[in-house]
């Protein structure tokens, strides 16, 4: 059995939620009302995952989350909504140990519960089993001319970037590419790697994370005030460019296509073929179609799921290369381990170890 908490402040809300998991028969379940009660069940019921809401009276979610991991740490999956600040709290929420989230639905609740229903087992189930990550100190304030400096020095990196993306555009149908492909555990994992990546790195990066709609615009700006590298939602057609980060746009699919000769990233309309959005198995096909895969580093993180690891594993097996995230760093090793088991991994490495290796590729 699995022990799970319920934390919603809206009663209809717990019983729908009650409902989904006391069909599926191999739970225990218990409600709390606010974060106040999920402190205290926390110790009394000592659940082995929790859901838990963003925005609640007495005790907020976050307020909840960041007691909880002192308290007694648990996988918790975050039920947020689907707005801009939504997105953000997710965010903070992932970079306070929470393990994945759900989106809730809009709406009359009764009617769109069901839409969620397998996505939020599914995500409940890999939380139950997923390595908890110790909750991330924050990135803190900088103040002064320490600030300052930092800030012109970021500036000043990208505009040099953005230069020597000029020069290089042209040759861009000949350089190498960077695919990664990500699920449950993404957000905080990318935001650990990614910032590792030079300003003047020569190849583009694109990431497909399962992500909805309303959450990769924000992400992409998070991310983007972190990295040396530019990073941009692939919500438009997009000439691909070196040193350059491509995030899919959650709610469709990315591909990469030639348009009067140049590569271009691409965002699609969901493929009904594919179980995941955005599509990495889709994303890598589609590479395949367009680059040679000696010139192609595939990256595979923490997932639930196999989305990508037959393209990975066709990358590899045509001469490119490919790193699988190991057991000891991912979240949840449902993605990586399937492409392992395919053979499809040239190397299988921890998040931590994943850049300097393709640096190490590229001749960095």
């Amino acid at each position: 059995m699995i022990k799970l908490l319920i934390v919603d402040d809206s009663a209809l809300m717990r019983r729908q939620l009650g409902e989904i998991f006391r069909d599926e028969a191999d739970f225990e379940v218990q409600m709390a009302r606010n974060g106040v009660e999920a402190l205290e069940f926390n110790l009394s019921f000592q659940p082995e995952v929790i859901t838990l809401d963003i925005n609640m009276p007495e005790m907020d979610g976050l307020t909840a989350l960041s007691r909880l991991m002192l308290d007694r740490p648990v996988p918790v999956v975050m039920v947020s909504s689907l707005t801009e600040q939504g997105a953000l709290a997710t965010f903070e929420a992932l970079n306070l140990g929470a393990v994945d989230y759900i989106t809730k639905p809009g709406g009359t609740i009764s009617l769109s519960i069901g839409a969620i229903r397998d996505e939020l087992v599914a995500k409940v189930r890999a939380a139950a089993r997923s390595h908890l990550k110790a909750p991330r100190a924050g990135r803190g304030v900088l103040h002064g001319n320490r600030a300052r400096e930092l800030v012109q020095r970021m500036r000043d990196d990208k505009a040099k970037a953005a230069k020597e993306r000029a020069l290089l555009r042209q040759g861009i149908v000949g350089a190498g590419i960077v695919i990664i492909g990500v699920s449950t555990g993404g957000p905080r994992t990318l935001e650990d790697i990614l910032p590792q990546l030079p300003a003047d790195f020569g190849w583009p990066v694109l990431v497909a994370q399962h992500m909805p709609a309303t959450f990769t615009g924000s992400f992409a700006e998070r991310l983007d005030q972190i990295c040396p590298m530019r990073v941009v939602e692939a919500a438009s057609p997009f000439p691909l460019e070196p040193g350059t980060i491509y995030l899919g746009k959650g709610g469709a699919d990315m591909v990469l296509s030639s348009r009067a000769g140049r590569l271009t990233v691409l965002p699609k309309p969901e493929s009904p073929l594919h179980l995941w959005h955005p599509s990495v198995e889709l994303l890598g096909r589609s590479v395949l179609e367009n680059c040679n895969p000696s010139q192609v580093i595939g990256v595979m993180l923490t997932g639930m799921g196999n989305d990508g690891s037959s393209a990975f594993a066709e990358i590899r097996s045509r001469g490119g290369r490919t790193i699988a995230e190991s057991e000891e760093s991912a979240v949840v090793f449902g993605m990586p381990k399937e492409l392992i088991d395919l053979g499809g991994a040239s190397v299988v490495l921890p998040a931590e170890r994943v850049v300097s290796q393709i640096l190490l590729w590229v001749g960095r």
